[in-house]
């Protein structure tokens, strides 16, 4: 517990530093680096049952990616009478996410084609690779979209940081006091329904203190708090079941009394693009 609570003091206001007075390329190469972090990670967990991925490739990728969503959160569109638009690329070269999945997708065919593993590897290192890939690296990315919104980018990376760091504590006390309805005893015997519920909870509540400082509609704060909590506890599970079955604890060491990154991002990598589409249905409306 004591290891958990220094963990979190040190991390946590280096984070909340970096989001709000660091450089937008220097918060989208740290999200960057997390990332893959959390990647080696999943790796590993597949390695426990047999996949090997292509590691540097998918890794080189991510790093890609991650560049992509920065210089495409920079591309300014104005418009112009008689339909004439004028398109500035503050980023100075934009690489889109589209692009960049083909160029994962022909490496690792190529890759695969050209490895010297036995043949019967080919098909669950195309698998593993693809996996980190969409379901780790891809929607994580979103905070660096999330981050290069007009006005309110940076106030919403930390709403969505927050949203999850407060659901998560709740839920941790809550369950533990009074948790006795099991939410998914598959896979991760500890959480209750009582502690999902208080993770909901918190995430609103940071929401309605947000609305002060943010100054947006405080019914569109909530719809995004609840959303993004409900994404991030699936976030949760999903991981809880990557761990359960490669038949371990945590997904590494990294970080004492939270486990690996992995452990520390989960809930993260499923809110991180509810948010965002949340944010631009709402704010087109």
């Amino acid at each position: 517990m004591l290891a958990r609570i220094l963990t979190a003091a040190v991390l946590i206001p280096a984070v909340i530093a970096l989001v709000w007075w660091g450089p937008l390329a220097l918060l989208a190469a740290a999200a960057a680096c997390v990332a893959i972090l959390a990647l080696v990670e999943f790796f590993r967990l597949g390695e426990r049952v047999g996949l090997r991925a292509f590691q540097k490739w998918t890794i080189a990728c991510v790093a890609g990616l991650f560049y992509a969503q920065y210089s495409t959160g920079l591309v300014e569109t104005h418009s112009l009478a008689g339909g004439i638009s004028i398109v500035r690329d503050a980023a100075g070269g934009t690489l889109s996410i589209e692009a960049l999945l083909l160029i994962f997708v022909f490496g690792a065919a190529g890759i695969g084609l050209a490895t010297r593993r036995p043949l019967h590897d080919v098909l669950p290192a195309i698998a593993i690779s693809s996996a980190g890939l969409l379901f780790v690296a891809l929607p994580f990315s979103y905070l660096v979209r999330i981050s290069e919104i007009e006005r309110v980018g940076r106030q919403l990376v930390l709403l969505t940081l927050s949203m999850m760091w407060a659901g998560d504590t709740f839920a941790y006390f809550v369950g533990r006091s009074i948790g006795r309805l099991p939410m998914a005893p598959a896979l991760s015997p500890k959480k209750t329904w009582e502690g999902a519920f208080a993770n909901l909870v918190g995430s609103l509540l940071v929401a309605v203190l947000f609305e002060h400082w943010m100054h947006v509609d405080m019914l569109s704060l909530l719809i995004i708090a609840g959303l993004a909590n409900i994404a991030g506890q699936a976030g949760d599970l999903i991981k809880s079941a990557y761990k359960r079955g490669a038949a371990v604890k945590d997904s590494g060491t990294l970080l004492p009394g939270h486990g690996g990154v992995l452990d520390r991002i989960d809930s993260l990598i499923l809110a991180s693009p509810v948010v965002w589409i949340a944010w631009q249905w709402l704010a087109s409306r």
